[in-house]
């Protein structure tokens, strides 16, 4: 039987989202038409916004429903820039791709100007550069937008002081809490009020996504204040706010707001459980392979519970990555958004890291289906393979088409 420990990738859906998905498909009815099977399913889809908003710490009419995680941080992104009169946004280095592309197209296509602010070796931006960044001509920076958690290394950021930073300065931020959400506590609400923002400034906009914490693929949320100024996306209709039209996924925003509402209330508790899976697999890694290099905060408190980040000296991330497919073990590189090309984590390379370093990447993720058989099973195929992917050693960067 197949291991799966990619659950940074995509987690299973739970069997209470299962039900919920498949009850509500059943219900006919466009939640925008004013018939009464219309309102009925219009009554399901704002009971679930309630739910997702009462998990994620803001008002229901604040929660924006996307078609995924990728939709909400280019709208919020997006949005932000094109809603406001300055040109720089200001980003960390080792971003997920979803914020990486979005940024660098508008730099194409916008002439927007990106100050790419450096991570420590840890995988946390740095609060002096933030700052500097902020304090050189604010009124030319239309955003910040970072990552709550980094979806590699499992890195937190502080986000207390980054809101702060960006509300001192009266600059929107946006946080990718894609990776975050379901495994630490997120109130939107509670930053923003904490950081003393004042209207559209500070923290303004929040990503998440469901398939992370066990609800379906194909629904996300962007979590908007009602002060930001945000231009939309899509238009026709305007059934969100005016920010995001389109007949909204009554049965996926039910199912999501199951999923949220099974994993939240037990989060603590779960955390506590896959950090000890964590702890041992870290140290049957260690055991079996003595050189190798564990990235990101080694302080449970700064990190993600279930993510372990490796170095494997020598060799080739993606080859260890198929030898431990074949074993029957699912592990990754790095994030799945990639459309499967191995490149080196640009994330440990904006960590300081060398190349080689970055090529040895081995990303393993732990959920709430994750059991110490499945810790136990990676921990022996880990050996053979690691041997194997060595022998192999780092393939040549070139290839016959660079000649």
């Amino acid at each position: 039987m197949a291991v799966y420990l990619d659950h940074a990738a995509t987690t299973p859906m739970s069997d209470t989202a299962i039900s919920a998905y498949v009850d509500a498909m059943a219900v006919v009815g466009n939640p925008s038409s004013i018939h009464s099977q219309g309102q009925n399913a219009r009554r399901l889809l704002e009971e679930a916004r309630e739910q997702v908003a009462a998990t994620l710490g803001c008002d229901p009419i604040e929660v924006v429903f996307t078609g995924n995680g990728t939709e909400a941080i280019n709208l919020a992104i997006k949005g932000l820039f094109w809603a406001r009169p300055g040109t720089r946004i200001l980003v960390p280095g080792g971003e997920h791709h979803a914020t990486i592309d979005t940024v660098e197209w508008l730099e194409r296509h916008e002439d927007a100007v990106i100050d790419w602010l450096p991570l420590d070796e840890l995988g946390r931006v740095r609060l002096d550069a933030l700052e500097s960044a902020l304090a050189t001509d604010a009124a030319s920076i239309a955003l910040v937008s970072m990552l709550w958690a980094n979806n590699e290394v499992g890195t937190l950021q502080p986000v207390a002081e980054i809101a702060a930073l960006a509300a001192r300065y009266g600059i929107p931020l946006h946080l990718d809490a894609v990776a975050a959400y379901g495994h630490v506590p997120i109130s939107f609400a509670d930053v923003r009020a904490a950081s003393g923002a004042a209207a559209g400034v500070g923290l303004v906009a929040l990503s998440v996504s469901a398939h992370k914490i066990g609800g379906p693929v194909g629904i996300g949320a962007l979590v908007l204040s009602r002060t930001a100024a945000l231009e939309a996306l899509i238009h026709g209709g305007g059934q969100q706010r005016q920010v995001r039209s389109g007949t909204q996924d009554v049965a996926a925003a039910v199912s999501f707001a199951a999923a949220s509402g099974a994993v939240i209330p037990a989060m603590e508790g779960e955390s506590a459980r896959v950090e000890a899976l964590r702890s041992r697999l870290v140290a049957g890694v260690v055991a079996a392979v003595p050189s190798v290099v564990v990235n990101g905060d080694p302080d449970a408190a700064g990190r993600l519970p279930g993510t372990a980040h490796f170095a494997f000296p020598g060799c080739q991330g993606d080859s260890l990555l198929f030898l431990l497919d074949a074993a029957g073990v699912s592990v990754s590189t790095g994030s799945a958004c990639q459309a499967g090309i191995p490149e080196p984590s640009h994330v440990l390379l904006a960590m300081g890291r060398d190349d080689e370093t970055a090529r040895s990447a081995l990303r393993v993720t732990l959920g709430r289906t994750t059991t110490e058989a499945d810790v136990d099973a990676f921990v022996a195929a880990l050996p053979a393979a690691y041997a194997q992917a060595a022998r192999a050693g780092l393939a040549g960067r070139t290839t016959s088409f660079d000649r």
